[in-house]
Formats: C-alpha cells, structure tokens, sequence
C-alpha cells in the first residue's frame, strides 16, 4: 500500500499520467528490492556460514542458490501487490506477460553466477560487504526504478552501461505489456554466458583456499 502510495505522490511531483507511473513504479520498487536483496548478501553468505563449510562436505554452490530462493520467496509474495495494481488500472492481460517466464530465467541465471562471483571476493575480502552496501543506493538512482526509460530521452545510453536496468527491463516491462528490447534479451544472455565462465574458473582456481579465507 505504501508502495502504490507513493507512486500516487511521485506522480504528481513528475506531473505524470499515474495510470503509467504507479504501475512502472511499484514493479520497478518490488524487482529492485529482489535485486538488491541478492546483491547485498551476497559477500557475507560464505563466511556467515562457515560453521557448516568447516564441519559438513556441502558444495559451496548450495548457498548462493539458498539466497536467491530465499528472495525469490520475498518476491512471489509481493507479487500480490503487483496482481493488485494491475487489477487497479486494469491493465491489459496478454501473451506478452508470459515473457516473464524467460526474463525471470534469465535475471536468476545472471545473479547466480554475480552472487557466486562477489561470495568469493567476500570471503577474502571483507570490506566488500560495506563498499557494496555504499555502492547500491547509488544504483538505484541510476537504475530506472523511480522513473521509466522513455522518460530520460537525453540520457538512456548511460542507463543501458548499468547492468540492474536490463535485470528491471527483463521483468518489468512484461508484466506492463512491454515487450523488452532484443538487445536486453541478447545481452543479458551474452551476460549469463561469459560471466557464468568466469565465475567457474575462479571458484575452480580458489576452491580449495576459500575455507582457510574462513
């Protein structure tokens, strides 16, 4: 209620149709929140829980998927807000909303390989946890969340360098009946790709030093 609230407000500071922005703007709000949630635990989960990687044989894979689940849980029940706004403005329900499917895939293959990738820089360095802590309100500014795309004209080649706005674009814009762009689709999956290869070549190079980091 206090997201769609503000939403109504933000609305008519912009001086902007609220049909348009209450949606885009709760959407954008619950998807960061899942985002940001991922991002920000992600240096701790190694060294939270190094009771168990010290005295069980658990595969160091298990605890970045344990903390997307755990968000993704988060986010399944705010969708109930989402369901609510746009039953509210009556939106229009069609196939495009099935591209969720595939956008969602594809931002948690993406941020499994980030979380995997920022866990072990975690584990050896600490202050990455506070350095990322720092760094994520300024990516929420960048990131188009408060406002839409079509809205900053002069500036969406500068959106597009951060990567949270196709993880946004992915999910949001199916859900508002917007086709995302062919190249968020091709560079998110250029993403997944080369930084699925990069965080297995690091986690296989460190693997074993990883519990002494501990």
């Amino acid at each position: 209620i206090s997201v769609v609230a503000l939403g109504f407000i933000w609305s008519r500071l912009l001086n902007d149709d609220p049909i348009k922005l209450v949606p885009s703007l709760t959407v954008g709000l619950i998807v960061w929140q899942f985002l940001s949630g991922c991002i920000a635990e992600s240096p701790s989960i190694l060294y939270r829980n190094s009771h168990l990687i010290r005295n069980m044989p658990l595969p160091y894979f298990i605890f970045p998927m344990q903390l997307i689940t755990r968000q993704f849980i988060y986010l399944i029940h705010n969708a109930i807000v989402i369901i609510a706004v746009v039953v509210y403005f009556d939106l229009p329900i069609t196939k495009n909303q099935l591209l969720i499917i595939p956008g969602l895939l594809l931002v948690i293959g993406n941020l499994t390989w980030i979380i995997l990738l920022i866990s072990i820089l975690g584990a050896k360095y600490r202050d990455l946890e506070q350095i990322i802590a720092t760094t994520l309100p300024l990516f929420f500014f960048l990131s188009p969340v408060l406002y839409r795309i079509d809205q900053v004209k002069f500036a969406q080649e500068a959106i597009w360098l951060n990567p949270f706005s196709y993880f946004i674009s992915l999910i949001r814009d199916p859900i508002l009946n917007t086709t995302p762009p062919l190249f968020v689709y091709l560079t998110s999956v250029a993403s997944f790709v080369v930084g699925s290869l990069i965080a297995i070549y690091y986690f296989g190079k460190y693997r074993q030093k990883i519990v002494f980091w501990l």
